[in-house]
């Protein structure tokens, strides 16, 4: 079975296993873990931030990201078919109090969708006190926003709206290596980041969110109320760590492979659309005749896994453990399931 629904079904390589037995560790809730030290002072450096908090998951790190800088009873500006709006159980409305302000339009945020968001002030309405970015896009098919669309954004949110941004960059990594801009350079148009180890880079779990000392400090906070303190876990963190050093850069195999995949369905099933990928997702949007469901059951039963996004949408993902070999047999069963 080709288990293309996420790059989250990663299994740690034998290597990352090694590195995970061998980690030093300590208490990271009393004194700090010391491979867990290790990964968020690398984390911070590579993202051209103070510090950084190691998190368990990434929908952790987008919660307190949002504890940080959003205030009950207001709204967070993010875009509708964001992750941190449909796959995080409202987790902005049942632990922060906010109610998303959704940013429409385009298959991603941009300044001109941004802009058309805000509505005049009003003693009836909610202000906002946080707005929210995702790089790649997972709804979009892991689209990039270029750093320049992300400054304008940055400048207006900040400027005109003197808003907080957090950033969700569970895929930095795959922006990053698409586009050949700087983790730093993204980073710079938020004042928090989440990043994900176990999307791309392999890791069983984990993910940090960046920012500031005293942003971190509130940080710290959120994740001991949601409980998310963590004692000997330098094991995991030395995954992520393994993750940064040797997995990172083979991305762009990933990104090839997404693009190959789709130039598979799109030439040998004519009457289905295939998001162009600008990394390792895939949508396929599917024609009146077919439903995702009946279409990911046929793919199960032709050996290929992969997930219905809504009635008339897959996903694919590339990953590290598909090889080219694999994408090619696993684009082949994909046209036999849709035809």
């Amino acid at each position: 079975m080709i288990d293309l629904r996420s790059d989250t079904v990663t299994r740690p390589t034998a290597a990352m296993r090694r590195a995970m037995a061998e980690a030093e560790v300590g208490d990271d809730v009393l004194d700090g873990d010391p491979t867990v030290l290790k990964l968020q002072e690398r984390v911070a450096a590579l993202l051209g931030k103070e510090r950084a908090l190691f998190v368990p998951t990434g929908t952790m790190g987008n919660a307190c990201g949002l504890w940080v800088h959003g205030k009950h009873g207001t709204e967070a500006y993010a875009h509708d078919d964001s992750h941190i709006v449909n796959w995080e159980i409202a987790g902005m409305a049942g632990l922060r109090g906010l109610q998303p302000r959704m940013v429409r339009g385009a298959p991603v945020m941009t300044l001109d969708t941004l802009k058309a968001a805000v509505r005049p002030a009003s003693k009836h309405a909610p202000p906002a006190s946080v707005v929210c970015f995702e790089n790649t896009h997972n709804g979009a098919g892991g689209m990039v926003t270029p750093v320049a669309e992300l400054r304008a954004m940055a400048e207006f949110a900040r400027g005109t709206l003197k808003l907080p941004i957090h950033m969700d960059g569970a895929r930095l990594w795959n922006a990053h290596v698409a586009s050949g801009t700087s983790l730093a350079d993204f980073a710079a148009c938020a004042d928090t980041v989440m990043v994900s180890f176990s999307k791309g880079l392999g890791a069983p779990l984990g993910a940090c969110i960046v920012g500031s000392a005293a942003h971190i400090d509130e940080a710290f906070v959120a994740r001991k109320r949601l409980g998310g303190g963590m004692r000997q876990s330098g094991i995991v963190a030395a995954a992520a760590l393994h993750g940064l050093e040797h997995h990172l850069g083979r991305l762009h195999e990933d990104h090839a492979n997404a693009k190959r995949l789709s130039a598979i369905v799109a030439d040998g099933v004519k009457d289905v659309t295939v998001v162009p990928p600008d990394s390792n997702i895939v949508m396929i949007d599917l024609p009146a005749r077919l439903d995702a469901g009946a279409v990911t059951t046929k793919a199960k039963e032709l050996g290929v896994l992969i997930s219905p996004w809504h009635a008339k949408r897959v996903r694919v993902v590339t990953h590290l453990d598909a090889s080219a070999a694999q994408i090619e047999e696993a684009g082949r069963a994909i046209v036999k399931a849709l035809a």
